[in-house]
């Protein structure tokens, strides 16, 4: 279900952020999120498992031992936590009793194939703890959840280690048959842990006897024996309860945590009674011939109205998958078995209808050595109990199977519902992440256009102030003949050459941080030191310069084949800048000394980067070659000293262009 990858999901990006996770489902070709009660194939997990270990280069045990310590935590954060503190008051019980809540939630998880847990207790203390499961190579998934169950319910640290590894012959279905030898330890504060350490009773004899301990009522024994042993080197004062809870007893002088059960001397009830009682009940020998049966089962499998006849010709265990004999039966005796009638032996009426299931405990009667199976019919919904063409009255009053029923309903409905959310959420997750990328593609588009402070204070109602810069740098160039270029071409050829010679500058803004204002026709205006202002704008500007005509060089001339040429003017000074318009709004520049550099370079050279004075101030001291052009006349100016920019004295050509 995908409430185990989710579950995975969740522990990669809190343990390893979200970068990881990405990288980590890409590679296994699985998608993002998964919803809650559908069903995925297993491929995608164990996928998902060997990726981690690729990408964490972590072993496999590790990270499914890991993985069971975050879902033990996971199904609590989800829910289960005060199911799961229930299932039993020490960690044998515990054990014992998942593969009843593996039922349980099988109701509502209809698809699920949950594994199955054995325990048995040894002399020593510890444990053997058996695991079946129809899927391979997890088994290192459960010393991560049983260990976090132990510390986080019953306060005792665990080892667990596998003992032995088989293919279950005896068990038909399930694939694997994984030994857990489990010895257990108790947590101790640091304050106890010192006093137990200064006790050489403690350390000679008694740490053993504590390991092996799976009781908390004999944990607690164990601690105040510990400390009275201890005293002599370390006493330690009992508490005034601890003195009263020792001594308070129930009834005839007998402990309040003793109790013996009474037993009547002969049985008060009647076999009729018994079989109306328990309509769905079975006794068997070891032979498995019937010896009684309820009136409900009898009614449906009149065969069993034949005493003495065998029973698994009437029926056929579908949990646990062990082969119906009576040493099978007994190895699993604390399991809840689940029997299922055989279509061949059923009355007429019931051949097109489902078959029953029934869903119980078995209670071997050593004196009869026989087996008595106390059950009930495994119907989930009302749905179910239609199709057998059963009714609520079929089952007993006191049978909780017929609240089940009715309770199951009502969650299923709220499940379906619940379904419905999840993919609605999934569905708008979804949305929201195209939204979010269009907004992106469409900030990249206005941040294109205006500068991105700007943009945001125009996308925010807000009105842009023009702002006054001091000193910036301010170049525009052109394509020498362009004129005569555009009177013998095709338009389009035109579009594709300037194209060409855009592209390749647009990305020298990017490698020499300058702002690109705007283009009109041939001509191409930068600005350095604007919108942010920066010290080194002359040098920005003019760097960026140098990979213009190096840029143009790989731009052809449709009419001769030629490369282009291009003319380049450079200026320095004060502007004023701020946004004019609503209709495609333009940050434009304002100011002398835009026309200076406007004049820069239409008395330029061909493929000459053209200076002012104010330029070549800026850039006498900074590793640049310049030339001295001398006076020229300039239209609008009159006489103006100029310059000639050849090259950066410490750069390359591939550090100009950005190349690697």
């Amino acid at each position: 279900y995908g409430f185990i990858n989710t579950c995975l999901k969740s522990l990669v990006v809190e343990k390893y952020g979200e970068e990881t996770w990405e990288k980590l489902r890409l590679q296994a070709g699985v998608q993002d999120s998964f919803l809650t009660f559908e069903v995925y194939k297993d491929e995608i997990t164990m996928q998902l498992v060997d990726k981690a270990c690729k990408i964490l280069d972590v072993p496999a045990d590790m990270v499914l031992r890991q993985f069971g310590e975050y879902f033990f935590e996971f199904c609590k954060r989800s829910g289960y936590d005060h199911m799961l503190r229930t299932l039993g008051g020490n960690l044998y019980e515990f054990i014992e009793n998942l593969d009843a809540l593996h039922s349980y939630l099988s109701l509502s998880y209809q698809a699920s194939s949950s594994s199955n847990y054995q325990a048995e207790k040894n002399e020593d203390g510890s444990m053997h703890l058996h695991y079946y499961s129809d899927r391979r190579g997890l088994c290192h998934i459960v010393p991560g959840i049983i260990g976090a169950a132990a510390l986080d319910f019953f306060n005792i640290e665990i080892s667990m280690e596998i003992v032995n590894q088989t293919e279950e012959e005896e068990r038909t279905g399930k694939k694997e048959h994984i030994v857990f030898l489990v010895t257990q330890n108790p947590v101790f504060s640091y304050k106890e842990r010192k006093k137990f350490s200064s006790s050489p009773q403690y350390l000679a004899g008694s740490e053993n006897q504590i390991e092996n301990q799976l009781n908390k009522e004999d944990l607690e024994k164990a601690k105040n024996t510990i400390r009275d042993r201890g005293s002599s080197v370390c006493p330690v004062k009992k508490s005034h309860w601890k003195t009263i809870r020792g001594i308070i007893t129930l009834g005839k002088g007998k402990l309040l945590r003793g109790f013996d059960p009474v037993y009547p001397k002969s049985l008060w009830i009647d076999t009729k009674t018994f079989c109306n009682g328990l309509p769905f009940h079975m006794v068997f020998d070891k032979e498995l011939r019937v010896k009684q049966a309820g009136v409900s089962i009898q009614k449906i499998v009149p065969g069993l109205q034949t005493m003495g006849i065998c029973l698994d010709h009437y029926f056929s265990i579908v949990h646990p998958e062990v082969p119906f004999t009576i040493s099978s039966i007994q190895k699993f005796i604390n399991s809840q078995f689940v029997f299922q009638t055989r279509r061949e032996m059923m009355p007429e009426s019931w051949k097109q209808r489902p078959m029953l299931e029934l869903r119980g405990q078995m209670i071997w009667m050593e004196s009869l050595q026989c087996m008595l199976y106390l059950c009930s019919p495994l119907l989930r919904t009302l749905h179910e109990l239609e199709e057998r063409q059963m009714h609520i009255a079929d089952i007993a009053p006191h049978d909780v199977t017929r609240d089940l029923i009715l309770l199951n309903q009502q969650r299923l409905a709220e499940m379906e519902l619940s379904n419905q959310l999840e993919r609605k959420k999934e569905e708008l997750r979804i949305l929201s992440k195209h939204l979010e990328e269009e907004k992106k593609k469409t900030e990249a588009l206005l941040y294109a256009m205006l500068p991105q402070h700007v943009a945001n204070q125009l996308k925010e109602g807000k009105r842009v102030e023009a702002g006054e810069f001091k000193e910036c740098t301010i170049l525009f160039s052109d394509v020498v003949t362009f004129t005569n270029i555009c009177a013998q071409c095709e338009p389009i050829q035109i579009v594709l050459m300037l194209n060409s010679m855009y592209l390749r500058f647009d990305r020298l803004t990017t490698v020499h941080d300058v702002y690109k204002v705007e283009t009109i026709g041939d001509a191409y205006m930068v600005v350095g030191g604007v919108p942010v202002p920066v010290p080194t704008h002359a040098e920005r500007v003019a760097n960026f310069a140098l990979g213009m005509i190096i840029a143009a060089k790989g731009v052809q001339n449709p009419v001769s084949g030629n490369p282009i040429q291009i003319r380049v003017g450079i200026h320095t000074g004060p502007v004023l800048a701020g946004v004019v318009g609503e209709k495609m709004p333009r940050y434009c520049l304002f100011g002398d000394t835009v026309n200076i550099a406007s004049r820069m370079e239409s008395h330029g050279v061909p493929s000459k980067i053209h200076l002012s004075s104010s330029v070549y101030q800026c850039l006498k001291y900074k590793n640049f070659e310049m030339t001295e052009r001398g006076e020229i006349e300039v239209k609008g100016k009159g006489k103006m000293h100029t310059y000639f920019l050849i090259r950066n004295k410490t750069a390359t050509e591939n550090e100009i262009m950005g190349r690697p």
